[in-house]
């Protein structure tokens, strides 16, 4: 699969403009503000309908635009594939495959696989608990509609079970058969989430253990654990024990919905004790790793989106990454950055074809 072509229209800070795009390796060169990013967000918009930094879509169209349109041409099993994201003010996102238009957004996940590594992923380390959890989701998603199907229920669920304790205290009553409803259904669709995701870690903590050591070149030790609170306690037991809690709190506070992952390096948590460089190396490691969980699992060669990567990494492990990418098991890539002589000098060495856009 690679992305032949794509046209943009009112996108953030970009007017109108068209790119047609090398099979391999595409590069989009220029001072920080020129909108390089940008060309990356609108290649994920085709792929998730949605942009990856900044989830309030109505805030990606241009300033003063009506609207904003992001257009895509693919080559997907030797057959040409497009797809077309758009949205006016005031109205509803649409999105199009091939002219016919989804009826539900979830239906279009992982039929175009992508991933990206940009410098917010740092958010993974230093924000909380959700950030990382999205994460998760959005990689076991890519190719497990059950298992969104499931969050979705889940989330649904959720919220409507938080709505009543609302009402309950607001209203100063209690009815117990009536929470139980959401209590079941919410057993329901956890118990399949979290059992996923325990499979889901089983398989990816080996991949990502494998793809640190290669960038860091073998320095340090790194772990990666699911901390959930119904891998010690059934969920039904859990909301049981924190009923007069969640009647406090007026929401619920247990559940897959406080599920984390834990990143340490060399048994100490990454947040606090690693150092930029051995974060970013971690950071790393994890896309690459989505990446080839993804590729394993769809049986599709992923896109991959690489913005600024080279800032604030040493040269062995700018030098290790190429290494990576250089292998025959990465398709399209498109990177990003700010000095054109090096990113030059750098996807040389790959030694595969490519293209730089000057912006």
């Amino acid at each position: 699969m690679y992305l032949q072509k794509l046209s943009l229209v009112n996108f953030k800070n970009i007017e109108s403009q068209t790119f047609d795009f090398q099979q391999k390796i595409n590069c989009f060169v220029g001072n920080n503000g020129v909108g390089k990013t940008n060309v990356l967000d609108a290649i994920y918009y085709l792929s998730f309908a949605k942009s990856y930094f900044n989830p309030v879509a109505v805030q990606n169209i241009k300033h003063d635009a009506p609207f904003f349109m992001v257009e895509g041409s693919y080559l997907l099993h030797k057959r040409e594939e497009k797809i077309l994201c758009s949205l006016k003010r005031g109205q509803k996102k649409v999105l199009k495959r091939n002219g016919t238009a989804y009826d539900k957004f979830s239906e279009h996940i992982g039929q175009f696989p992508l991933v990206i590594i940009s410098p917010s992923d740092r958010d993974l380390i230093i924000e909380g608990s959700e950030r990382r959890r999205k994460f998760m989701d959005s990689v076991i998603s890519m190719q497990d509609t059950l298992y969104l199907q499931n969050l979705i229920a889940y989330n649904k669920v959720l919220s409507q079970r938080n709505a009543l304790l609302k009402y309950f205290a607001l209203n100063r009553t209690f009815d117990a058969l009536n929470l139980k409803v959401y209590d079941e259904l919410l057993i329901k669709h956890g118990a399949i989430i979290h059992q996923k995701r325990t499979n889901f870690l089983k398989e990816f903590t080996p991949i990502f253990d494998e793809k640190y050591q290669l960038i860091s070149g073998k320095k340090e030790d790194v772990k990666l654990t699911y901390k959930s609170q119904l891998s010690t306690v059934d969920f039904e037991t859990l909301l049981q024990q924190n009923l007069e809690k969640d009647r406090m709190l007026q929401y619920t506070s247990v559940g897959i919905h406080k599920d984390d992952l834990g990143f340490e390096i060399d048994t100490f948590p990454i947040k606090k004790f690693g150092s930029q460089g051995q974060q970013k190396s971690y950071l790393i490691a994890l896309k690459l790793a989505q990446f080839q969980f993804i590729k394993q699992q769809s049986k599709v060669v992923p896109i991959l989106l690489l913005d600024d990567i080279f800032d604030k990494l040493d040269e062995l492990r700018v030098s290790q990454i190429i290494d990576l990418v250089n292998k025959d098991e990465f398709g399209q890539i498109f990177i990003t950055d700010t000095h054109y002589n090096r990113t030059e000098e750098v996807i040389k060495k790959s030694e595969k074809p490519y293209q730089i856009f000057q912006l």
